[in-house]
């Protein structure tokens, strides 16, 4: 598996989850633009049901951690949920895989990683990306740095237990250390 990258540029964010509308129907895009809204694994963003949610609260328990993880919905993501609860209002899953409704009988399941993953994939290679599951929670984590440049607040989103691994994760390196200090002069 390579390494993703966080996509620093907000018109690039806006023409993947075009791309993926496009290519790969609305419901891929939704992953995409719910999952930078989210800030989960990717496992833990296609478990979702829709009774995790109530009001504007997502209460999820982290598969790799274990952590709970309670998120205040904000209005975009409300309304990619309210949207998708409308369309499929018999769905146990935000995401749910449509196959499971052409096989009688069969427990609805949610969307696979490895179809998600597959998507964006090839929306990255067609755009020269490094594009991946990854890529919707390390964009947030890095933009909510960007903003902030509050390091202990981009831990507590991503639930992170290390400065370092969250600077990597977010894909601050060496060189933009360099430039901070080539630039910043007091």
């Amino acid at each position: 598996m390579s390494e993703v990258s966080a996509i620093k540029d907000i018109e690039t964010i806006k023409l993947v989850s075009l791309l993926l509308k496009k290519r790969y129907g609305q419901q891929m895009a939704d992953v995409w633009d719910l999952g930078l809204n989210l800030a989960l694994r990717i496992s833990d963003l296609l478990s979702i049901q829709f009774s995790h949610i109530s009001g504007n609260r997502l209460t999820v328990r982290e598969s790799k951690t274990g952590k709970q993880a309670t998120i205040l919905l904000n209005p975009k993501a409300m309304d990619i949920i309210n949207r998708i609860r409308l369309d499929n209002p018999y769905h146990l899953y935000v995401f749910q895989s449509h196959r499971s409704r052409y096989s009688l009988n069969k427990t609805p399941r949610p969307l696979t990683r490895r179809a998600v993953s597959k998507a964006f994939k090839e929306i990255g290679d067609e755009l020269g990306l490094s594009l991946g599951t990854h890529s919707m929670r390390k964009t947030r984590g890095f933009h909510l740095y960007n903003a902030t440049n509050d390091l202990a607040r981009v831990m507590k989103m991503l639930r992170h237990s290390s400065e370092a691994h969250t600077l990597r994760y977010i894909g601050m390196t060496q060189q933009d250390v360099d430039t901070d200090f080539r630039e910043l002069v007091l």
